[in-house]
């Protein structure tokens, strides 16, 4: 498991998290992305993200990249992608306060990869995260189901061309989410609206 959360473990009050899926979701998913220089952000996610965390939520972004396991990357890309991330979302005001991700491929039995709960419970360790006040924000049923698991408000942002695809998915789990927008922003607000 990977994470780039925070050097020591906070102390104090529980914080609510705002968990966010990576490619799709934040930044268009170009398949096995090895190179930070090809990071682009949503349009909106910017603004939605700052939002989030104008009305108290913690970021935390937790993304399964098998491409590690598989060969395609390294951690260490991974790590730089992130840093990316968060350097062009921070030209917007915005930041990511932690990312977590899952380096095995399917079928590896690990408890990190999502739909598995591992990664969200590593960020509750670090960040003192309840997960009955959060959310996840993700472009799969995997988000939905590892949300559902946790007690977390759920909402699916479907990428174009992919809404039969994932919509197969969700029946194939017998799973809905809270929440279906069609923008990441839209999600966020609706999230809000719920307080």
């Amino acid at each position: 498991m990977g994470g780039t959360g925070p050097a020591a473990r906070p102390s104090g009050p529980v914080h609510r998290a705002l968990f966010v899926d990576r490619d799709g979701t934040i930044n268009p998913d170009l398949h096995y992305l090895k190179d930070a220089a090809r990071v682009e952000i949503l349009r909106g996610v910017g603004t939605a993200l700052s939002l989030a965390h104008d009305h108290g939520f913690l970021v935390i972004c937790v993304t399964n990249q098998s491409g590690i396991d598989r060969g395609f990357y390294t951690a260490e890309d991974v790590t730089r992608i992130h840093g990316r991330l968060n350097e062009l979302l921070g030209a917007q005001g915005a930041r990511i306060d932690a990312f977590y991700f899952c380096p095995h491929a399917p079928g590896a039995g690990c408890a990190c990869r999502k739909p598995g709960t591992g990664l969200f419970e590593d960020a509750r360790r670090d960040w003192n995260v309840e997960f009955g006040t959060s959310a996840i924000v993700g472009d799969r049923a995997l988000d939905i189901e590892a949300g559902r698991r946790l007690g977390l408000l759920t909402a699916l942002v479907v990428p174009p061309h992919h809404e039969q695809e994932v919509a197969a998915e969700l029946a194939a789990q017998a799973i809905a989410p809270d929440i279906a927008a069609s923008t990441f922003g839209a999600a966020v607000l609706r999230i809000l609206a719920r307080g």
